[in-house]
């Protein structure tokens, strides 16, 4: 009976233990075996690991993509503007063996590593990289993270830069200047336009020279296009030659009604009617003409008498 207690209570003792080595690892983790201390090559995958209860101690690393907010860093940028800049790491664990021995908190030593190559960055760029140039940032500040996370087992997989914040004094200058650049661009628009513009017209005006009507053709759409909208008022300018031809007309006129007799100089006669001629001044007689009593007056000898009546 005795015995048979004591039999029991081994196998108890040898179930619980035997329960006590079971351990799970999940999917996203790897399990690192620690015998006696020692880090067994061997990674446990997902599922059941049986470990020798007493003896072996399993660690647990997981492998999944880690986001890590990098602090705002605040530098001095290469020509002299301080900017506070903050970042985003992305990583990995790529070796868990190597995460778990070789260095003691993978996560605080990737986020040391980002922020000091983070002020290192800001320290080798310019403003107008921070600005514009990202991408090219982005992968120097990830090859800099890199290259010490490959001793831990550990891969970066990319590196952003989220936002860089300048002083209040630095964003009105790059207001400024970005108006101004703005402003020169609209003029250099304005400028290529006109001289678009000139040069099809200088180019119109050539073909109008070889063919004069071309010139009569526009200016019949032009008022066409105007007189769409009753609104306005158009005034129509005459050519100089119907005018030349008015005045080559009036001139001939007077030629024609002799040669034609009166009928042709009755009908001629209604058209230079409406032109009046200027009146001509009237000439002053000669002085003999003023005077004619006194110039026909007899001189008479002195001491004659006067004639009466």
């Amino acid at each position: 009976m005795v015995t048979e207690i004591i039999l029991g209570f081994l196998a108890a003792i040898a179930i619980l233990t035997g329960f006590g080595g079971v351990r799970i690892v999940n999917q996203v983790e790897r399990g690192i075996v620690f015998r006696f201390g020692r880090a067994q090559k061997e990674i446990r995958r997902p599922g059941v690991a049986f470990l020798i209860p007493g003896v072996d101690r399993l660690k647990k690393v997981n492998v999944q993509i880690v986001t890590m907010p990098v602090p705002t860093q605040e530098g001095i940028t290469r020509d002299n503007v301080s900017v506070q800049v903050d970042a985003v790491a992305y990583f990995r664990v790529q070796d868990p063996l190597r995460a778990a021995v070789e260095v003691q908190n993978y996560l605080f030593a990737v986020e040391q590593v980002a922020q000091t190559s983070l002020r290192s960055i800001i320290g080798k760029s310019e403003l107008d990289d921070l600005l514009s140039n990202r991408e090219e940032l982005n992968k120097g500040l990830a090859l800099m993270i890199d290259s010490p996370a490959l001793g831990w087992g550990i891969h970066i997989d990319r590196v952003e830069i989220k936002d860089v914040q300048l002083p209040e004094s630095m964003k009105r200058s790059v207001a400024r200047q970005a108006e101004a650049e703005r402003e020169r661009r609209a003029r250099v628009i304005t400028a290529d336009g006109e001289f678009q513009a000139a040069q099809k017209l200088a180019d119109a005006s050539a073909i109008m020279a070889q063919t004069p009507s071309a010139l009569q053709l526009r200016l019949l759409q032009t008022v066409v296009e105007v007189a769409a909208e009753k609104t306005s008022t158009l005034v129509m300018p005459l050519p100089v030659e119907v005018l030349r031809f008015f005045d080559r007309g009036a001139q001939g006129s007077p030629a024609r009604e002799e040669s034609a007799g009166p009928v042709a100089a009755e009908k001629s006669a209604q058209p230079v009617a409406a032109v009046r001629a200027p009146p001509r001044r009237r000439r002053r007689p000669p002085p003999s003409d003023r005077h004619p009593v006194a110039a026909i007056q007899p001189v008479r000898p002195k001491g004659e008498p006067k004639p009466e009546g």
